[in-house]
């Protein structure tokens, strides 16, 4: 979410694979400015939309995708029209690879200093002249406590739970998913060893009969506990929030992956003026917090990690521990080794 990552992604929450659209309307005289944003399903908080519209007269539009490869394959198929996406980090190296977005250099702008330069993660833009850091998060288990005689801990409890009669579901996300199998196994989650993505996939294979769905759109079913857990992102900690007796999520301790997304103009822009109005306008710390305690995940702008509520910046599950960090994983562009990863993924999501 991931992948995350932050999915949600979570990277990132629950991500329709239709597209919807909010409209944030403004005077008639102010029609003409506009901006079209294409981000990971209800990963952005409307209030952050609301407010810049208030400020600039710019009228926001916003479409959602389900993955990073959803994404693509749209622009690929020549869809146009959108000013910013939100691609993961080894999305945007693929995206800046193929000449998809523009150089705005962000990284110039004076409030750039408030973003951590551990976040500088693309190798394609190692110094913020295209995209700016937008959101980072885990990829865990999100579970329904009234399903569980104890916390869950590991990827061990969760296929326990399955075990015992009880459904569970995995992401149904290529990187995320084969990287559970990779993680548990000691392997990298960007391995481009034949062998280890064997291990990942005949693991998967095995456990694919107590897995009731491959899905994003899982908090429903955890929140009626009609599925006990789900392989899901840290915006999962916005439902744990409105209902902790009953829900909560957690980092396994096998390790896990982390996303970050990026916040990137495209070179086909039709408002990139009004583009960049917007990065710069995300830098601002109270903005930025305003996003992060709506989505419950990570920020990367050092500001904004103050101005969050102690219960949110100190949450271990949103803000892991040195020793927690140190187990978590994050996606790089595989280029053509790819492939190997799509081999693996079509004979675990086929298999019968």
């Amino acid at each position: 979410m991931p992948a995350h990552p932050l999915l949600h992604p979570l990277r990132r929450l629950a991500a329709p694979l239709l597209a919807t659209t909010l409209a944030f309307t403004v005077g008639a005289a102010q029609a003409a400015e506009e901006l079209h944003l294409y981000n990971w399903g209800d990963y952005i908080n409307p209030e952050v939309l609301k407010r810049f519209t208030d400020e600039t007269g710019i009228k926001v539009s916003l479409d959602t995708y389900g993955s990073n490869e959803e994404m693509l394959a749209k622009l690929q198929a020549g869809a146009t029209g959108y000013d910013i996406v939100f691609p993961s980090v080894h999305m945007h190296d693929t995206l800046s690879a193929l000449g998809l977005l523009e150089k705005t250099d962000i990284g110039a702008s004076p409030a750039f200093a408030n973003i951590d330069p551990a976040f500088l993660r693309a190798k394609s833009d190692p110094r913020g002249e295209q995209c700016l850091p937008y959101a980072w998060g885990t990829v865990g288990i999100f579970y329904n406590k009234t399903k569980v005689d104890r916390p869950l801990e590991s990827w061990a409890d969760f296929f326990a739970l399955a075990e015992s009669g009880n459904k569970v579901i995995l992401l149904d996300d290529m990187r995320e998913t084969l990287g559970v199998g990779l993680i548990v196994n000691g392997k990298s989650v960007n391995t481009t060893d034949a062998a280890d993505l064997k291990v990942s996939e005949q693991w998967l294979l095995e456990r694919k009969p107590l897995v009731s769905a491959f899905t994003y759109d899982s908090v429903p079913m955890v929140q009626s506990g009609d599925v006990a857990a789900a392989h899901y992102f840290v915006g999962a900690m916005m439902y744990v929030k409105q209902d902790p007796q009953n829900l909560a999520y957690v980092i396994p301790k096998e390790g896990a992956t982390m996303y970050q997304e990026d916040m990137c103009v495209l070179r086909s822009a039709p408002n990139k003026a009004n583009a960049k109005r917007f990065m710069e306008f995300f830098l601002t710390p109270e903005i930025a917090a305003l996003n992060t305690r709506q989505q419950m995940n990570g920020t990367p702008n050092r500001e904004a990690l103050k101005l969050l509520p102690a219960e949110l910046r100190d949450n271990p599950q949103v803000n892991p521990p040195a020793d927690v960090m140190a187990k978590l994983q994050i996606f790089n562009d595989l280029g053509k080794d790819l492939k190997k990863y799509d081999r693996a993924w079509t004979r675990v999501r086929t298999a019968n």
